[in-house]
């Protein structure tokens, strides 16, 4: 192996030097032979030193010995850039481009190729064309970081980077703004809105960004969030980047491929950064990314045992949106455990432990939010009856695993709260499933199982099918058939309306303060608050009514010290008669209270 690679390396110098020597003055002897990683060139000192400070240093230092000999290790650009570092001290003419600059700035840095040794030296034309010609361009910066690959740290010492990616966020930035101004038309009234149908063109380097290496994406996006780049925007691009990035996702996603994809180290370690890297830069507004996605990136995460910080994250943001996934979004393989249960029950049990809590932080409302819910339905509840559907179809979906534990079952049931489901028949459905799948099960853990259904709730179809289940306890089928009987005897009170009979759950509201128990905590905290804000308000006109009745009785006061005559007692009987208690006059004319609202006038009073 070792003379194999020996004799590669002499095969290589051998066609540098051929390479090398068509540009090298022939008719001169070297005097000095430099050699590189790559290369071997044969060249002279006085163009070199003429040129590159480092070069005249080590001329100088050994001049008594007469160096002949250099060897420059760790060159950035390897051979490659010497070359044409070389052919700029010679005088020989090459064009400076975006594939060449960057190699150009690092090797004149480390060659001291200055204005200090020679004017318009090759630091500076390289510098002079990265600000005026590559920052201007979003393509060429993509391929300077691209080059800057092979050439770091040096490349972020001379800020080559920094400037590219600033060029880049600046440019993306500026294109979308324009972009957003050209979607501007005026509607039929006159009014300027945002056309949103038309193709936004400001999106266009999403593309270009995806041959960047994941540090140096992963640089470029944060400056993008800086700059203001819409969150979609950057969400279209983390999409498009991991779709060439996971390579395997296929067989990453695939749960039947599982045991035939064998990932090496290097390929496990760099998709498994991708994956972190990707999840960091996600968006924080909700729907950026479509939740398939993010799910997709939560199986690659499991997979791939990413950071504990990096699955939580996805568990989270999957959570606050979990009302739009579909049933194949929560079939997540278990992975990890082949002798466990075919899909990561645990993982689900999680996301929806983050989408109640998430539903429980939204109750925490201003009073003018939670007064203006009037409908029994607020938002809140309806992504709670969809994540129930959901949930009794997951279940239905994972009941036939023999593996699935009982109590692994039930948690997942038991997760929502009671409210969220105002039909059984799903849920049943899935613990029949799973009593059929566990015939073994004990009459103890069959009933606990049936407990979680409310038989009240249960279709009249579904009834009829839990009346003959033979799979279900003696106890759920009698409950089963009285809450038949029941519905029946309302169906039939309802047939006869001149009798005085009401059917079960008539209505939502029973009354002011008392909800049906259909309805969700949230609606009966507003309903309370929405009481509650009344008594206030009339509490305060009570308190007005006072206020007046102490100014008239400071007044009557004033009055008595300075008279005490018939005629101040003739006013003051007037005065009383106009004071109104009420805030309104009586029909019959009577200006004096009954002895009831006295009693109720006083102890309002009191309370105040």
């Amino acid at each position: 192996m070792d003379k194999h690679h020996h004799n590669q390396q002499l095969s290589l110098a051998k066609c540098s030097r051929q390479r090398y020597n068509e540009w090298i003055f022939r008719d001169v002897p070297s005097d000095i032979t430099i050699e590189v990683s790559g290369g071997i060139f044969a060249l002279h000192k006085f163009p070199l030193v003429s040129r590159s400070g480092r070069m005249r240093k080590l001329v100088a230092e050994h001049r008594e010995s007469d160096i002949s000999r250099v060897e420059l290790l760790s060159l950035p650009g390897g051979a490659e850039a010497f070359e044409l570092a070389a052919k700029f001290c010679y005088g020989i003419n090459f064009e400076i481009t975006s594939a060449n600059v960057a190699q150009l700035c690092c090797i004149s840095d480390y060659l001291e190729m200055t204005e200090e040794y020679s004017k318009d030296n090759l630091g500076s034309r390289a510098e002079e064309y990265l600000e005026s010609i590559v920052c201007k361009n979003l393509e060429m910066c993509v391929e300077v970081l691209q080059q800057c690959e092979n050439l770091l740290p040096l490349a972020d010492e001379l800020k080559i980077v920094s400037r590219c990616i600033d060029a880049i966020a600046s440019k993306a930035c500026a294109e979308q703004i324009a972009s957003s101004f050209s979607r501007l038309e005026y509607s039929s009234s006159g009014r300027l809105h945002m056309n949103r149908q038309a193709k936004c063109e400001g999106d266009w380097w999403i593309e270009d960004l995806s041959v960047l290496r994941i540090d140096l994406y992963q640089r470029v996006i944060t400056a993008m969030k800086c700059r203001g780049v819409r969150p979609e925007s950057i969400g279209a691009s983390l999409m498009n980047y991991a779709q060439k990035e996971l390579t395997k996702k296929s067989s990453l996603w695939n749960p039947s491929s599982q045991s035939k994809v064998e990932i090496d180290a290097d390929s496990n370690g760099h998709e498994r950064l991708v994956v972190e890297t990707i999840v960091s830069l996600l968006p924080v507004e909700k729907l950026v990314v479509p939740i398939s996605y993010l799910f997709g990136l939560l199986r690659s995460a499991v997979m791939l045992d990413c950071t504990i910080a990096c699955r939580l994250d996805l568990e989270r943001r999957i959570g606050s949106q979990l009302d739009i996934a579909s049933l194949d979004d929560l079939l997540i393989p278990s992975f990890r455990h082949a002798g466990d249960t075919l899909f990561d029950v645990d993982t689900i049990h999680r996301i929806l432990i983050n989408f109640s809590q998430q539903e429980d932080s939204e109750d925490d409302m201003d009073d003018t939010s939670v007064f203006e819910s009037e409908s029994p339905h607020s938002p809140s509840q309806t992504a709670l009856l969809k994540v129930a559907k959901l949930v009794d179809n997951y279940l239905a979906e994972i009941a036939p695993d023999a593996n699935l534990k009982l109590s692994k079952f039930m948690v997942i049931a038991e997760t929502l709260p009671a409210h969220a489901r105002t039909v059984h028949d799903g849920l049943y459905r899935a613990i029949d499933v799973y009593l059929k799948a566990h015939q073994g099960l004990s009459d103890a853990d069959k009933k606990k199982l049936c407990k979680l259904i409310d038989f009240q709730k249960l279709s009249q179809e579904a009834g009829a099918h839990a009346a003959q289940n033979e799979r279900l306890p003696l106890q759920s089928i009698v409950q089963v058939l009285y809450f038949e009987q029941l519905r029946l005897r309302n169906a039939l009170c309802s047939s006869y309306p001149d009798e005085d009979h009401k059917p079960m759950h008539q209505s939502w509201r029973i009354s002011s303060g008392a909800l049906s128990a259909a309805m969700s905590p949230r609606d009966n905290y507003a309903s309370l608050r929405r009481e509650n804000r009344e008594l206030k308000l009339e509490l305060a006109r009570l308190r007005m009514r006072l206020n007046d009745l102490e100014k008239e009785h400071v007044c009557m006061k004033k009055d008595i010290e300075k008279s005490n005559s018939r005629k101040f007692m003739s006013s003051l009987s007037k005065k009383i008669g106009k004071l109104n208690f009420f805030g309104h006059s009586s029909s019959r004319g009577s200006t004096s209270p009954s002895r009831h609202s006295q009693r109720t006038d006083s102890k309002v009073i009191e309370r105040i």
